[in-house]
């Protein structure tokens, strides 16, 4: 979307300067986020524009992660695409299979001759939207993975040490029966259920939850989530539920206005729900890691991310592609992920970022923030663990969301539900299959 400001069209013609010396290259970047992640995103537009006068960003929100992801679809086949569309993170094999429509960021970077070092970014992250030998399709941008949120006063109310040890699911349970019995109405409570307690479960405890790599070794996939691991754990929240131990809020960040109102004393949730706790919570909070099943062989392994990616589209000028390039160098440094990072809980996308944030005395003066990115690098991810790349993974989730609402309302067991999802999950994974064959 190359403009010519009027202005300095005006300007030029009137000292006989070439148009060209007044030329700024504009381009769009369509986003999903809202609110106080929407500021801090048009602040990253903002602060680009004014470190440079050759290009500009115009940031564009446009809902939700899937009326973006559907809005950038919407625009290809319109020819009016923007330069660059987020992405949510179960949208990655999406893009990837809408051949003509993307421009891989590795490409990019090699077109323009802009730096670029694949190295610098933290492993955990980028292999979620590489290829199989490495090569980056899509830059990361927001990346979060959950972690446990402690309401210290509530414990401390329910006669629970504060301090008290949550790094097993076990430990958690025996918390959650004390908080329970002092008379709570919410002992703990989740945000996005089948991303933490299976999709998360699964990697953290390095079990599959498909095969084929978690798709990454190809769209011939089949889900594993109904494993003894997934079951033992969905069942023992069932089990929960029923006791009035764990509450059901909702299928996305429902539950997050109940933990911030001091309703719960445990939350599972996203490490970026820091910036909206820290601004609301009237209570002493705290960040644990997100508990894991002692007993499991090679768990604690490392968590996966949630979050979005940049991606770029085809059907661009060579100029606009360098704004492109420029702009996702500048997102990339060091002095804007570390305060994007620090912001919002988000994970920094670079080891410089979080090594620039602990320098800073961030993780000091705000313990357990790092939490997230100790979490993400312990160890070194394995086929389990880097991530997933299911087709249609959307609309996967959604069956995921059914069937775990029958366990929580008592109408199935985990074993069922989990068959179930896996059977009516497979279905749409051969669809998708046969559709980018």
């Amino acid at each position: 979307m190359r403009q010519l400001y009027a202005s300095a069209v005006v300007a030029g013609i009137a000292v006989g300067i070439p148009h060209s010396a007044f030329a700024q290259v504009e381009i769009e970047w369509w986003h999903a986020h809202s609110g106080r992640l929407g500021e801090l995103v048009q602040e990253q537009a903002d602060t680009f524009n004014a470190s440079q006068d050759k290009y500009k960003v115009t940031a564009v929100h446009k809902g939700n992660y899937s009326d973006t992801l559907n809005a950038g679809i919407a625009a290809f086949r319109a020819g009016e695409q923007p330069e660059i569309l987020q992405v949510f993170e179960v949208g990655t094999a999406t893009m990837m299979a809408a051949r003509g429509a993307t421009k891989p960021v590795y490409q990019l970077m090699a077109e323009t001759g802009a730096d670029f070092d694949p190295d610098a970014y933290i492993g955990s992250v980028k292999g979620y939207y590489t290829t199989s030998d490495g090569q980056m399709l899509s830059l990361p941008f927001n990346s979060s993975t959950p972690v446990l949120w402690v309401n210290r006063d509530a414990l401390a109310a329910a006669g629970v040490d504060p301090n008290t040890d949550l790094s097993t699911w076990q430990k958690v349970g025996e918390v959650l029966d004390t908080v329970k019995a002092s008379g709570s109405t919410c002992p703990m409570t989740t945000a996005w259920q089948s991303w933490i307690h299976l999709e998360n479960l699964s990697a953290y405890h390095n079990v599959p939850f498909a095969t084929k790599d978690n798709g990454f070794a190809g769209a011939d996939t089949e889900l594993a989530l109904n494993g003894p691991v997934q079951v033992q754990h969905i069942q023992t929240l069932g089990d929960w539920a029923k006791d009035g131990k764990f509450i059901y809020a909702g299928r996305r960040n429902e539950g997050g206005a109940n933990f911030r109102a001091g309703e719960c004393a445990l939350f599972t949730e996203s490490s970026a729900g820091y910036a909206g706790i820290k601004a609301e919570a009237q209570f002493e909070f705290e960040v644990r890691p997100l508990p894991y099943w002692e007993g499991v062989a090679g768990a604690p392994q490392n968590t996966i991310i949630g979050g979005a990616s940049l991606w770029v589209m085809e059907g661009h000028s060579a100029e606009e592609y360098e704004a492109v390039a420029a702009f996702l160098n500048f997102l990339s440094s060091s002095d804007i992920q570390a305060k994007w990072h620090q912001d919002t809980g988000y994970l920094p996308i670079t080891a410089a970022a979080g090594a620039q944030t602990r320098a800073e005395g961030f993780y000091d003066a705000n313990p357990g923030t790092d939490i997230a990115v100790i979490q993400m690098t312990a160890n070194e991810p394995t086929a389990n663990s880097k991530g997933l790349r299911l087709g249609s993974f959307d609309q996967i989730r959604g069956i995921i969301d059914e069937e775990l609402e029958a366990v929580w309302s008592g109408d199935k067991t985990a074993q069922a539900a989990l068959d179930s999802a896996v059977e009516r999950g497979n279905a749409l994974l051969r669809r998708f299959e046969q559709a980018t064959r």
